[in-house]
């Protein structure tokens, strides 16, 4: 099953250097899950071939124009596409009335419905669950509320030993032994052990993704052991001062967090337009923690189970 991470976009702010304002597609499954909605972002998906008619949740981390302002046009181009079902928004409380605001000022009304999902940005909380994946959302601490998303594969089912088949094993059986469960056949009193037929379950991935935050510890607990981290690093290490000012985080403190939390790979991303040549945002942040990689507009990245 597929867990991978397209970046879209990238920059903070001020759309510079061929970067653009922030936003990813999360393939895990049967799942497209889009993540923030900067200026832009669906030219992004036409341009790296997105299934945008398959994203049918999007989170948004708060409510600073680079994060949502290229909402309200893939809104309306799925409409245009003739987009029937449901699409679920999960963002910050004023979410529904900007989107409303604008459909009923330009009196449009859409093929499919918006469900809207209000985010509590002061407390960790399960926002959606189905059965491959659970996402959660956790506070972070920017200028406005904020909240970041944890994307968590559910524990997957044994995998049974193909070796250790015979033709009189039952379909029951089998789904029995994929539970983890022993598996007696009342017919021909067989047993069947997990530890016999089955082999271990694939690992289950999971992605943290901290969106505009400044430097904070209480988000180590939430994102610990994460498979992969996507934490903002705005600014270079020279600017921690600034950077503490405006509630952003730098090379070095996505570093400290990443290591803290144990996870396995570090992405930094949300670079201020002040830094043409990022190269090094990534030279700094391995010098905390060494596997770091940049956000890359068009970039696939996908996490192994």
């Amino acid at each position: 099953m597929p867990f991978e991470l397209k970046i879209l976009g990238c920059n903070s702010a001020t759309p510079a250097y061929g970067r653009h304002h922030t936003s990813q597609l999360l393939h895990t499954g049967k799942n497209y899950f889009l993540i923030d909605c900067g200026e832009g972002t669906q030219e992004r998906l036409t341009q790296y071939k997105a299934h945008t008619g398959k994203i049918n949740h999007i989170f948004i981390s708060h409510l600073h124009g680079d994060h949502y302002l290229g909402l309200m046009g893939l809104l309306f181009t799925m409409h245009l596409l003739k987009r029937s079902h449901d699409i679920h928004l999960y963002g910050q409380r004023g979410l529904d009335e900007i989107i409303l605001t604008q459909l009923r000022y330009s009196d449009s009304k859409l093929n499919y419905k918006i469900v809207f999902h209000e985010l509590d940005p002061k407390i960790k909380e399960n926002i959606f669950e189905d059965d491959q994946v659970e996402v959660y959302s956790f506070p972070l601490k920017h200028r406005i509320p904020c909240c970041g998303f944890l994307f968590k594969e559910k524990p997957k089912p044994y995998r049974i030993n193909k070796e250790k088949l015979t033709d009189d094993i039952s379909l029951q059986a089998i789904a029995s032994l994929k539970q983890g469960k022993d598996f007696i056949d009342e017919r021909t009193k067989k047993s069947y052990k997990v530890e016999e037929y089955t082999l271990p379950p694939r690992k289950s991935r999971s992605y943290a993704y901290c969106s505009d935050t400044k430097y904070d510890e209480d988000i180590i607990p939430i994102i610990k052991d994460a498979d992969l981290l996507y934490h903002e690093a705005t600014f270079l290490a020279d600017k921690a001062k600034w950077a503490h000012l405006t509630f952003h985080s730098t090379t070095h403190e996505a570093g400290k967090i990443a290591k803290a939390a144990n996870v396995g790979q570090l992405l930094i991303g949300h670079y201020s337009a002040r830094y043409k040549d990022v190269t090094p945002f990534v030279e700094e942040a391995r010098e905390i923690f060494a596997n770091t990689i940049l956000s890359e507009e068009g970039q696939l990245i996908e996490v192994e189970d």
